[in-house]
């Protein structure tokens, strides 16, 4: 569960990293920017890394999922084309309310 990710992180070693401004488009979350189910989460970081075809498919199973795609279809194309993660921020700046 997300809920516990604040518990597990920490202890994970490496680079973190965290998504940039995303809207939900899940039926729990539908509108809420940063909340994210897992798969809208999985997705989001491979479409992001360049893989558009593995992201389609995990949210593939759900009926919601190419809503997801759609709704973040802008900032994900914007974030995929950054060359680092300044470029990343700049960009989720001119699109955060």
């Amino acid at each position: 569960s997300w809920n516990l990710a604040e518990r597990v992180f920490p202890k994970l070693r490496g680079h973190h990293r965290c998504l940039p401004y995303l809207i939900a488009a899940n039926p729990v979350n539908y509108g809420v920017p940063t909340k994210l189910s897992t798969a809208e989460a999985l997705a989001s970081a491979l479409y992001i890394a360049g893989f558009k075809e593995q992201a389609g498919a995990i949210l593939s199973v759900f009926k919601w999922g190419p809503g997801f795609i759609k709704l973040n279809q802008e900032l994900l194309e914007e974030y995929s084309k950054a060359s680092n993660s300044k470029e990343v921020v700049e960009i989720q700046r001119r699109y955060m309310p």
